[in-house]
């Protein structure tokens, strides 16, 4: 037995199945969740779980339930694997005290993972999450064997946030509008979805019971959509959509079968959602997404908020304010109307509806907001390093600075989350580690492909000028 520090990362606590992720660490982790309810005078709202498709995410889940019962805590179970947001809306619609995803999102398949779901139906806010930290166990302490399995309800919780997304969006719209669709499922819980709601018109891909992910991250970035971007370029599709381990996180591909990221996804869906439904409110991005989200909300009238990267910090606005639309690089997206959480599922629909009602190609939209809010490309490269290398780099950056990269003065530097050298081309570059991986991420923006590549590989090469 391996007892190691428990910390929360981004999003939630997230190792390596058999070596840190355990039966008696995640076990420490939910006595220290019911710790915290009981704390909180919520243990009687109970707790909601839920899990993926990984190895033995069922077998996590159940073990969690086990402890919490064992603590007098009630638990409602999933019947099966299902999306995070789905988790996230279940936690709101059982006015539970928490909810609990077992999933380790997009992180490789050797990995699990631990996430915290508030009862508002988002992701537990950063002072919530550190509270729970703080009431975990050294040791895992002694539980029976066999909880009482009153306590325990196992509930078709993915059948009723289907239903959900029935009422949200319509479906009528999408069927009838003769797109053809493929969903790249990526092995993960999102799988099956959007075949259940719009039949034969979906095409679906890597959408088996496969655990190991054919050994690749299920994370719908370019470099794992291999099998998308071919059978788009192959077969004639309309609109490719990918989602993650845990559904959500979301990536679109075009008719062409070139890739629409995050960045061009949310500068859609402010367009959409303010000139087509009528919607208004706030632009919220993190810290590494596009700023053609600022030249569209000067154009409209929309204020924008910049937060730290993790969409912890994005639902706050949600929760405080009024927003259109918030999200983040990495492919979380949240509207108006829905609940406070990322969902690639509901995500992906709104995008087919925009299709099917604006009578338009995908790529034919995303070359308007090119014209009208940019040209701005973005590019993101994620270098596994060694501690030592990482934490040099940071501090040089720290102490000395970057006067120029790739050839072009720095004119300003900001620290939100990370380092953003802001070049006097208008382009510029994010460098900023991980908080979930041993990885150093580089993000950047430019006026051309070729120069947010250039930036990256920039920023790649020094780091391998940094010590060993």
């Amino acid at each position: 037995m391996r007892s190691v520090p428990i910390r929360f990362g981004t999003d939630g606590w997230r190792a390596v199945i058999a070596a840190d992720f355990t039966f008696d660490n995640v076990g420490r982790l939910a006595w220290g969740t019911a710790r915290w309810l009981e704390s909180q005078g919520l243990a009687s709202r109970g707790v909601v779980i839920g899990y993926d498709t990984r190895f033995l995410s069922e077998r996590f889940a159940q073990h969690v339930a086990a402890v919490l019962a064992t603590r007098g805590i009630p638990v409602i179970l999933s019947d099966g694997f299902l999306p995070t947001p789905a988790l996230s809306w279940a936690t709101h619609h059982y006015e539970a005290g928490l909810g609990v995803m077992i999933t380790a999102s997009h992180n490789p398949p050797e990995y699990n993972g631990y996430k915290l779901k508030a009862s508002f139906g988002g992701p537990a806010l950063p002072e919530t999450v550190a509270a729970v930290e703080a009431c975990i166990p050294d040791e895992p302490p002694d539980w029976p064997e066999n909880p009482p399995q009153d306590r325990i309800r196992v509930e078709p919780l993915r059948a009723r946030f289907l239903e959900l997304l029935r009422e949200r969006v319509d479906l009528e719209a999408i069927r009838s509008s003769g797109l053809r669709v493929v969903h790249d499922a990526m092995y993960g819980a999102g799988q099956g979805a959007l075949r259940a709601l719009l039949g034969p018109m979906v095409q679906e891909l890597r959408a088996a019971y496969n655990p190991g992910f054919d050994r690749e991250a299920p994370e719908p970035i370019e470099p794992h959509l291999g099998p998308l971007l071919k059978l788009m370029r192959e077969e004639g599709y309309d609109v490719g959509l990918a989602t993650d381990g845990d559904a959500d996180r979301i990536a679109l591909v075009d008719e062409r079968g070139h890739l629409v990221d995050s960045h061009k996804i949310l500068a859609l869906l402010v367009r959409y959602l303010y000139e087509h439904r009528g919607l208004r409110g706030d632009i919220v991005k993190t810290f590494s997404t596009t700023h053609m989200l600022e030249r569209m909300g000067a154009h409209y009238g929309l204020r924008v908020h910049t937060t730290p990267i993790g969409f912890k910090y994005v639902v706050r606005h949600f929760l405080e304010g009024d927003v259109l639309v918030g999200g983040e690089e990495s492919g979380g997206l949240a509207i108006k109307g829905h609940i406070p959480e990322r969902d690639g599922i509901f995500i992906g629909l709104i995008v087919l509806e925009m299709l099917a009602k604006l009578r338009l190609r995908l790529s034919a939209l995303v070359e308007a907001l090119q014209r009208d809010f940019g040209p701005l490309y973005n590019r993101r490269l994620d270098v596994h390093t060694t501690e030592a290398q990482k934490r040099a780099l940071l501090e040089r950056i720290r102490t000395e600075g970057l006067p120029a990269i790739a050839g072009v003065r720095v004119r300003e530097v900001q620290d939100l989350d990370g380092y953003k050298h802001l070049l006097e081309d208008g382009g510029w570059l994010l460098i900023r580690p991980s908080g979930t991986e041993p990885v150093l991420r580089f993000y950047s923006e430019a006026s051309s492909p070729e120069r947010a590549q250039e930036l990256v590989q920039a920023g790649a090469q020094l780091l391998e000028r940094a010590p060993c």
